[in-house]
């Protein structure tokens, strides 16, 4: 039972590591300037180095010391946690561009005719060629701290199944697995619990004081601590991984029913003559086959959630980071211990049939699509954008000459703001905006003289 603990404990944690970079991935985006594809294959990555290995070394089981195992490969995740948060400390503090119209600079964004530095305020000469180095770097270290992730992640959940599945009886030991896969499904949802947490955070809150900080989490600009939260959670696995070091390689069966025989297995590890015939056997088994295509079906629909729903959020209905990750865990782990509850409830009562089971799996699956299907038709119309989707009668809509051609507008400036025709422009300059002036509530920005 300690060790059942252990290991619900170590898998939250390992979770928590790999889940809470789905919950930060546009604030870490937005902070060193990567594209979503760049940032859907640093996501993804940690995969890499799991499926290379985990056949190879479950097919080991016994032959192995498994708890002394599953704590190597936990450290291995504590490190890859703690190399994820190390780009924060190795680059410069974030530096927002100023030059859009706050509370605190109202006229840099603004038509300045005939002003001689206007132009410069958001030249492409800010772009140092240092930027784009620095961004290279700090991908380098996150795919490597990815890397690690996943071969780091190979032996915990084999291992600590096969573990309580040998030692515990017959009774207890789909109990004790009910509880490790519980809380395999509610560990995305606590990352992203602690992400609506950590990004609420200035993500240089190590580096300046609250005071410098001139912009609120509500800002387009803002970033949030996203670093803080790997910290917490790769603390969290490290403390979770000593106490696998002095567990016994093997455990008296629960209830004194008798042993395995696993210490009549060969115990040299490197030479695996069995495994292709094994492999086979497996492969050729259908209901085996059909569970493993399930099941990774599933985990392609899950994962593309994951890592762009929060985005998605943000961009369609302008969610703060730390709102939109607070809906989705909110959302998700109520959802997954009622379908967990119910299920093994329905189990239990009914005594069901494997051909039973696979027909409640395809009833749940189908309620999962009909629910799913409406996300296909959720969003609003893209905006009239002057010079990229509408123009006007003149055939001109960037810069439109009547707007904007006195104003010396910057080609790189973007602070959209919506006319009163329904028509947006890419900045209060570009729509010939000559003042600002800020709501009573602080919440909108409000352009005049355009």
């Amino acid at each position: 039972q300690f060790f059942v603990f252990c290991h619900g404990l170590l898998q939250l944690s390992q979770l928590l590591v790999s889940g809470y970079l789905k919950s930060s991935i546009s604030t870490i985006e937005r902070r060193y300037g990567l594209s979503s594809q760049t940032s859907g294959l640093l996501a993804s990555f940690n995969e890499v180095g799991n499926t290379l290995l985990i056949v190879f070394v479950s097919y080991l089981g016994s032959r192995v010391h498994r708890p002394r195992l599953i704590g190597c490969g936990a450290l291995l995740v504590s490190l890859a946690g703690f190399l994820m948060a190390l780009p924060h400390f190795i680059t410069g503090p974030y530096e927002y561009d100023s030059s859009v119209a706050s509370t605190f600079s109202n006229t840099t964004d603004l038509c300045q005719p005939g002003a001689e530095g206007a132009q410069a305020n958001l030249s492409d000469a800010s772009c140092t060629p240092h930027a784009s180095r620095e961004n290279h770097e700090v991908l380098l270290v996150m795919f490597v701290a990815q890397a690690l992730l996943g071969i780091g992640g190979v032996p915990i959940q084999p291992f600590g199944i096969s573990y309580i599945d040998d030692f515990a009886s017959e009774r207890n030991s789909p109990l004790y697995l009910g509880i490790l896969f519980s809380v395999t499904i509610i560990g995305p949802g606590v990352a992203f619990m602690l992400g609506s947490a950590m990004l609420r955070f200035y993500v240089d809150i190590d580096k300046v004081s609250t005071a410098e900080v001139q912009l609120t989490n509500k800002d387009p600009r803002w970033v949030g601590a996203w670093w803080l939260g790997f910290l917490v959670a790769s603390s969290l696995v490290a403390l979770s991984a000593l106490p696998y070091f002095f567990f016994p390689r093997e455990m008296p069966k629960e209830v004194g029913e008798a042993v395995h025989t696993h210490t009549h297995t060969p115990r040299c590890p490197l030479v695996l003559p069995g495994f292709p015939m094994v492999l086979l056997r497996n492969l050729r088994h259908p209901v085996y086959l059909l569970v493993v295509l399930a099941q990774v079906n599933i985990s392609a629909m899950v994962a593309g959630l994951a890592t762009f729903m929060g985005k998605f959020l943000e961009r369609q209905f302008s969610l703060t980071a730390s709102l939109a990750n607070m809906i989705i865990g909110a959302v998700n782990i109520p959802g997954a211990m009622v379908g967990i509850v119910v299920g093994g409830a329905i189990l239990k009562r009914f005594q069901m049939s494997l051909r039973q089971c696979s027909a409640l799996c395809v009833l749940g699956m189908l309620l999962c699509l009909i629910t799913a299907f409406p996300l296909l038709f959720l969003g609003c119309p893209t905006q009239k954008v002057a010079g990229v989707t509408h123009w006007d009668s003149s055939g001109f809509g960037h810069p439109a000459p009547a707007c904007s051609a006195r104003c010396r507008c910057p080609e790189s400036g973007f602070n959209p703001v919506c006319g009163s025709d329904g028509v947006e422009h890419t900045s209060p300059c570009s729509a010939g905006c000559s003042s600002v002036t800020l709501r009573p509530d602080g919440s909108v920005l409000v352009s005049h003289s355009c």
